[in-house]
């Protein structure tokens, strides 16, 4: 029974999140023998199919995407490079939707998990309670964008807005825009902006780095390494982008010889006009434009206390610690498109283990 009285419905695995990583997870479930609605169920908060890709702005189009990874056993074939991601993702997520009758359950916002009785969880939800043997957390980080907070920013008399609120480059036309980020939106926007807008000034905390030649299998396992190792101590994870560094391509090369990428070191305040540096430099601005990142959205995980002092999960593969029953996927180093699948597969695994009775590997 939930507060209001009413029994909770049982299954055995909650999915939380219709993205990649939890239509992966979906996937392997169906594959070793879990019934939707019957043992597992998935919820999503989204209206449609489509995962964050559905809000993403409307010039970045699938042929400028980076690294988008096939969903396990339905490969993404024959799409238009030139039409917007939002439209091509969606649909194929809303195909494979129905090509496996993952029965996705939306819009469904998830409020809270909390500890149950008989050693069961609670997935508290604006549609009722369920009560799970495990969690699978597939809630990515779209619906976090991080602002930072700098002195003066409220006395911005301007326009200031993030990355999830980009509407694209026709919108900026005349206007004097500060792109503040150094990772690869932050690039793409100023890349796009440019040729809109009245002037640009790109501002980032540290150097960018940029990556020459090509993106090995050997880069990209050291990289996840990296990430791997912050979540296993419990320190927030960094994303796998911000440790590969930018792809130095043909677009980026042009970009810096026509000084669109000429960066600038952070400023130190905001005035009602524009930006300000300790030395007195100053730039005017009509837009502050935050390409800053996002946290994980896990803030539905808060009542079973699983942070840990350095303020992250600790997460081994992608189990947590602190709970066996619960795994995060599409978090830190399976944050990326083909780590989502692959880490949905093996919680999968780890689940099955667990709901057998049989020890979970270390």
């Amino acid at each position: 029974m939930n507060d209001t009285g009413v029994r909770a419905r049982e299954v055995d695995v909650v999915v939380i999140g219709a993205g990649q990583a939890g239509l992966a997870a979906a996937f392997h479930l169906r594959r070793t023998g879990f019934e939707p609605d019957r043992d597992f169920v998935v919820l999503d908060h989204a209206p449609r199919p489509g995962g964050a890709w559905q809000f993403r702005w409307p010039s970045l189009t699938y042929g400028k995407v980076h690294g988008m990874h096939a969903l396990p056993g339905r490969e993404l074939t024959g799409a238009d490079p030139a039409r917007p991601s939002s439209e091509v993702v969606s649909e194929y997520f809303d195909a494979y939707e129905r090509a496996f009758d993952l029965r996705v359950r939306r819009p469904v916002d998830v409020r809270a998990v909390r500890e149950g009785p008989d050693g069961r969880l609670l997935v508290e939800t604006g549609d009722g309670t369920w009560s799970t043997r495990s969690l699978i957390n597939a809630t990515g980080t779209w619906d976090r964008p991080f602002w930072p907070r700098y002195p003066g920013q409220e006395t911005f008399r301007g326009r200031q807005l993030h990355t999830a609120q980009y509407p694209g480059p026709e919108e900026f036309t005349g206007q004097r825009v500060v792109v503040v980020g150094g990772g690869a939106s932050g690039t793409q926007h100023l890349m796009e902006i440019a040729s809109h807008a009245a002037t640009t000034t790109w501002v980032t905390r540290s150097a960018p780095v940029f990556r020459e030649g090509p993106f090995t299998e050997e880069f990209g396992r050291a990289a996840v390494a990296l990430v791997e190792e912050r979540v296993r101590q419990g320190l927030p994870p960094r994303s796998v982008v911000s440790v590969t560094g930018l792809p130095l391509n043909d677009a980026i090369r042009q970009a810096l010889a026509d000084g669109v990428l000429e960066r600038r070191p952070m400023f130190d305040r905001i005035t009602p006009d524009g930006v300000v540096w300790a030395d007195g430099r100053r730039v005017d601005a009509d837009v502050i434009l935050w390409a800053t990142g996002f946290r994980a959205a896990i803030d539905h995980l808060a009542p079973l206390r699983l942070r840990e002092r350095g303020g992250g999960i600790r997460v081994e593969g992608t189990r947590v610690v602190a709970d066996p029953r619960i795994h995060l996927v599409g978090y830190g180093p399976s944050a990326s498109t083909i780590g989502a699948n692959r880490a949905g597969r093996a919680a999968v695994r780890d689940i099955r283990r667990l709901l057998a009775g049989a020890p979970v590997a270390a």
